[in-house]
C-alpha cells in the first residue's frame, strides 16, 4: 500500500468521527511494520473522557498484537469536506513516543 492510499483511508475514517463539541474531525492511518493499515477517528464526550484519533489507530493496532510502526498520517479539519493543518496534541505525542524510534 502507498501512501496516497493511506491518506485516503485516513480521510475516508474522518467521516465514521464523533464530534459534537469541537466539531473537528480527526481520521488517522497508520502503517505496522507488518504493513497493515489501522485507522482511526475521535470520540469526544462531554469532558476529559475523549480520545483522539491517533491514539485510536494505535489502540487498534495494539489491541491485534502489533507494537512496531513505520508512519502514521492524520487528516483533520473543522469541516469534514476541508482538510486543515493537523498535529497531533500533547496526549498523542506522549503516546506514540512510547512505540517510534526516537533517532527517526
Amino acid at each position: 500500500m502507498n501512501l496516497d492510499e493511506e491518506i485516503r483511508i485516513a480521510k475516508e475514517v474522518r467521516k465514521n468521527a464523533y464530534v459534537p463539541h469541537s466539531k473537528y474531525w480527526v481520521g488517522a492511518a497508520l502503517k505496522g511494520k507488518s504493513g497493515k493499515i489501522y485507522s482511526g477517528c475521535n470520540v469526544q464526550n462531554d469532558g476529559l473522557m475523549s480520545i483522539c484519533g491517533e491514539r485510536t489507530a494505535f489502540i487498534k493496532a495494539i489491541s491485534e498484537g502489533e507494537k512496531e510502526f513505520e508512519h502514521i498520517v492524520v487528516c483533520g479539519g473543522a469541516d469534514i469536506n476541508i482538510l486543515e493543518d493537523c498535529l497531533p496534541c500533547g496526549y498523542c505525542r506522549q503516546f506514540m513516543n512510547e512505540f517510534v524510534d526516537a533517532s527517526f
